[in-house]
């Protein structure tokens, strides 16, 4: 029998196909890291200054949530293995865009996104600010968020921009979805809404969970044309590092939206350019043929 490196989130994986009832308990295992991650912050508030805890923090809670479901996940894949198939976390479909193509489609994809998703959460925080008991918990939210990642620009960027996209597509998509897709429990287009759901749901902010929904969505949409999960990460990192970035630029530190940096007007004309790019890459990406019913996921062997 061939040894499967635990460490290989891709490969140590491959063989556990989770249905509904996974889901939940993938979920299950994500709160109970989060738990952990709560009592590893709580020792480091003993043990360390407030501004080290700034610092290294988060860097060192971020990966606490996910232990438990990886864990888990490859208990699961290598009691699998001796008689299940396996479906690989990361396949290569790209049809004739080719890597480079897909990857210069994916970044242009991505900030067209970004563009486009600004107008429903600007409209959400508008509603938020028109109820006072809502806007209190909106500001109590933040705060709590800020004083979590409110660190350096390498701690922070190091966590939200390399860390999330790597552990949350592992676990959304490279799981949830691959699991929903190649088990055939349903229809594609209902595996990735549900997909979308639990990305959005793991965030545990109802404020990030409307743009969490819609680039799941978009993400679970390319995952299933191509089946490669370095793509997701990359959409995943270029939404995040961006925001990281700009968040840390004195000149845009007052503007939460797109539509306060640019005015009403070119907004919207930047809206109309970005949803016209993201259709025509939606086009593109739709051309890749679709070899399996449950999307471009491969199979992979039996260890052996």
């Amino acid at each position: 029998m061939r040894k499967v490196r635990n460490f290989d989130l891709f490969s140590s994986h491959a063989w556990y196909v989770p249905g509904v009832s996974g889901l939940f308990a993938l979920f299950g295992f994500f709160i109970l890291g989060a738990l952990l991650s709560g009592i590893v912050m709580a020792i480091m508030m003993i043990f360390m200054t407030q501004q080290e805890i700034a610092d290294y923090g988060m860097i060192v809670m971020y990966p606490v949530q996910f232990l438990p479901a990886m864990m888990y996940a490859a208990g699961k894949s290598r009691r699998n293995a001796l008689f299940d198939p396996g479906y690989s976390l990361s396949s290569n479909h790209f049809g004739k865009l080719g890597v480079a193509g897909a990857v210069l489609l994916t970044v242009l994809f991505t900030y067209s996104t970004m563009v486009a998703a600004d107008l429903p959460n600007y409209l959400n925080a508008k509603l938020t600010e028109s109820i006072p008991w809502l806007k209190k918990l909106y500001d109590m939210v933040m705060e709590t968020m800020k004083s979590m990642t409110g660190g350096p620009l390498w701690s922070s960027f190091l966590v939200t921009a390399l860390m999330a996209p790597f552990f949350e597509e592992w676990l959304c998509r490279g799981m949830v979805l691959r699991g929903l897709l190649a088990g055939k429990r349903m229809k594609p287009v209902w595996a990735i809404v549900v997909s979308a759901l639990f990305f959005a749901l793991i965030h545990m902010n109802p404020w990030q969970a409307l743009n969490a929904f819609i680039l799941g969505l978009l993400m679970g949409w390319i995952y299933y044309r191509t089946g490669n999960l370095w793509l997701t990460m990359l959409i995943h990192f270029v939404n995040n590092g961006t925001a990281v970035i700009m968040g840390h630029i004195d000149s845009l530190k007052d503007y939460e939206y797109w539509i306060d940096m640019l005015g009403h007007t070119w907004y919207y004309v930047a809206f109309a350019v970005a949803l016209a790019i993201i259709i025509g890459c939606m086009v593109l990406v739709k051309r890749i043929p679709v070899e399996n019913p449950w999307g471009n996921i491969d199979k992979v062997d039996n260890p052996s």
